[in-house]
């Protein structure tokens, strides 16, 4: 009885198939029993429903191949030296920068590989750790192997190019026993104009490493790519610089330069960018916030670091690179990556930080004019609302101590400093109770010292 009939027969008992979120739950226990499953049906035993039909022909196709499950080495077809002149001329070249940016996961803690292959399933690039990169190398897994079902049977980038589709292989979905230990994304990029595969992406890495979003990750990545790709082909012939995301993703017309960012605009309810040329572009509240945590910090952060700051436990490094991608595509060389921060040269450059410039030289009256609203007014993000009330508190308290009954006022009538009844009782003991630049500002802090009394009684009420 070969695999096909074992799988044939064996739908009836489909319902004893385990949960395969337990892959993103439970990783090493799920592995031990696709292992088994594996076990028992290379064994010749009856099909286990763990394994589907189709991931059993690939298997069966592969040892038609000549390839056994014990194999460690796949074919190479060519030696990695010789691989450098086959990427010159690939058409994913141009897409590469993208790539790497978007997916690779190159700190020193990176645990996955991004590796991009030829049509036929030989490894072009590869990116990643040290660590990840000597894992890969245990397996050969280096440019110019062969990882095609020929090459080194049933692996998620054999898979792709066979069924046309992104796939996701865990653990002892592998033939070769060798590869139980790792969890593997890919999926073809085809050429936009005639559909054809122009080679594969694959995202492999620990059991453990897979996240429900990788499978998302890649398939954003494959869009990019296919862009870069029709964007390459169309007209002139463009070079990696012109498509690179540190240049917005579009390419470069007139051979000038694209219009850089010079500042950002951070306070108040409508943040934005604002280009060289003029240009103010808005920016969504995510991706502002995201570059006020940038900006805060001058050695960046790592998308592990940003991913919890953002969305806590639930956070995941690929949203992150996801993101960290548009954000490039959008603005530019602003962003560095590795780890992620603002260009320096032109980081810091927004009207936030300004405002905290401003105080740090003496300019008090200055940074109060440019204190015009709340740092992200609308965000609720934790990290954000800190940097809010420290700069907040920055202004406030320099104002204070500033000794200058013209700073003072000017804080006092501003919609920011209000409500600082510290700031007018200071601005009281310089001026006196009866001066007309005290009595000015008196009414209206009486006002919301009113306001606030009255709401109190109600809150405690609705506690009640």
């Amino acid at each position: 009885m070969d695999f096909q009939q074992r799988a044939s027969g064996s739908r009836s008992r489909l319902a004893a198939l385990p949960d395969p979120s337990l892959r993103f739950t439970a990783p090493h226990e799920y592995a031990r029993v696709l292992r088994a499953a594996h076990e028992q049906v290379l064994d010749g035993g009856p099909h286990r429903p763990e394994i589907p039909p189709a991931l059993l022909a690939s298997w069966q196709r592969s040892m038609t191949l000549g390839i056994n499950p014990d194999q460690q080495s796949p074919r190479h077809l060519n030696e990695p030296s010789d691989v450098v002149g086959l990427r010159r001329t690939h058409r994913l070249q141009a897409a590469m920068p993208a790539l790497t940016d978007l997916l690779a996961d190159e700190g020193s803690d990176g645990r996955h590989l991004l590796i991009v292959t030829d049509s036929d399933g030989q490894v072009l690039w590869r990116s990643g750790s040290r660590s990840a990169l000597r894992m890969a190398d245990s397996l050969e897994f280096v440019e110019g192997a062969d990882w095609s079902e020929a090459g080194i049977g049933t692996n998620a980038i054999s898979e792709a190019l066979a069924t046309g589709r992104p796939v996701q292989l865990f653990s002892a979905e592998h033939l070769v026993r060798a590869h139980h230990d790792w969890a593997c994304t890919a999926a073809p990029v085809r050429d936009p104009r005639t559909g054809s595969i122009v080679g594969v992406l694959d995202v492999s890495g620990p059991l453990d490493a897979l996240t429900r979003d990788t499978m998302r990750m890649v398939r954003c990545a494959v869009r990019v790519a296919e862009e870069l790709v029709a964007r390459n082909d169309g007209g002139a012939r463009l070079s990696p610089a012109a498509v690179r995301p540190g240049s917005g993703s579009r390419p470069d017309r007139g051979g000038g330069q694209d219009v850089a960012v010079s500042s950002l605009e951070l306070l108040g309810e409508r943040p934005a960018a604002v280009f060289e040329d003029g240009r103010r572009v808005p920016l969504t509240l995510r991706r502002a916030e995201i570059l006020a945590l940038l900006e805060s910090r001058r050695q960046g952060w790592s998308a592990d670091e940003l991913a919890f700051e953002l969305y806590g436990d639930a956070g995941s490094p690929a949203t992150i690179r996801i993101e960290m991608h548009r954000i490039r595509a959008a603005l530019g060389a602003f962003v560095a990556s590795n780890p992620y921060r603002l260009k320096p040269g032109s980081a810091r450059t927004s009207d936030a930080f300004q405002v905290r410039e401003l105080l740090t030289t003496g300019h008090i009256q200055q940074a109060v004019a440019r204190y015009t609203a709340p740092l992200l007014s609308r965000s609720a993000m934790l990290a954000v609302e800190e940097l809010r009330l420290e700069l907040d508190t920055a202004v406030a308290d320099s104002v204070r101590a500033s000794g200058s009954v013209d700073v003072l006022a000017a804080w006092l009538a501003t919609d920011m400093g209000a409500g600082d009844t510290e700031a007018l009782a200071a601005l009281k003991r310089l001026v006196g109770p009866d001066d007309p630049r005290y009595l000015a500002f008196r009414p209206r802090s009486d006002r919301l010292e009113r306001s606030l009394l009255e709401a109190r009684p109600e809150k405690q009420s609705r506690k009640a």
